[in-house]
């Protein structure tokens, strides 16, 4: 008889309006392969087969623990100037480039450099009202802090701050801000670049667009590394 095991599969975005849950536990063979594993849970639900190539990210770590806000007052960012801090924060609530700009400055530094995503209000034609985010938490914030780590094998940075902001994103509204503070602007310029580049192709985040007709679309990121093989 062939061992089996059970395994907890996860869904999101599309895949969960497709499937109706957002997960479920099967059984399967031990030894059972990537592909194969996409053919049982499409033959239970034959609609995931036109976002395979979207939906087979599993989790490559424990969850993560959230920090706290970070909430720090000018006395006790003297005290921890002299240790590097990689903030990394997924929330509902609105966006602000004044507090994530504070979290990075120091002393030390002669330069921040900001990237802000905003939700725009048009996408071929058709008028978008808001986008919705949603995100695997755990594999999500442990591919950031994997781009923080790179960053700073590159480039000498101080201080990396990454928000994003999940459900709904109005119009005009802030969807994630990155922020890196450095001695000089280079680094942290060619830093944010790198960070929203990487995180677009590697970050396991899903956007919908919600439009003006009542209608609404998940969109694929063409830059995710696993879209660029279908």
């Amino acid at each position: 008889m062939v061992p089996r095991c059970q395994v907890e599969i996860l869904y999101f975005a599309k895949s969960a309006e497709i499937t109706g849950v957002r997960s479920e536990t099967i059984s399967v063979p031990q030894e059972i392969k990537a592909l194969q594993l996409w053919h049982e849970i499409e033959t239970r639900h034959p609609g995931l087969a036109d976002v395979r190539n979207q939906e087979t990210k599993l989790p490559l770590s424990p969850p993560l623990v959230e920090g706290s806000a970070f909430e720090l007052s000018r006395k006790d960012m003297d005290k921890v100037e002299e240790t590097s801090k990689d903030i990394i924060k997924f929330t509902a609530e609105k966006l602000s480039v004044d507090d994530v700009s504070q979290l990075v400055t120091s002393p030390l530094c002669g330069a921040i450099s900001l990237f802000v995503g905003t939700t725009r209000n048009n996408f071929e034609g058709k008028k978008v009202i808001s986008l919705e985010y949603e995100a695997y938490l755990p594999m999500a914030e442990n591919e950031i802090r994997k781009i923080c780590s790179h960053i700073r094998q590159k480039w000498p940075v101080k201080h990396i701050a990454v928000f994003h902001r999940l459900g709904l994103v109005p119009v005009s509204e802030a969807s994630i801000i990155i922020a890196v503070s450095s001695a000089h602007r280079a680094a942290s310029l060619e830093a944010v670049t790198y960070a929203i580049d990487t995180l677009k192709a590697r970050v396991p985040i899903w956007k919908k667009e919600l439009y003006e007709e009542s209608s609404s679309s998940w969109k694929r990121n063409k830059e995710c590394f696993w879209a660029t093989n279908s």
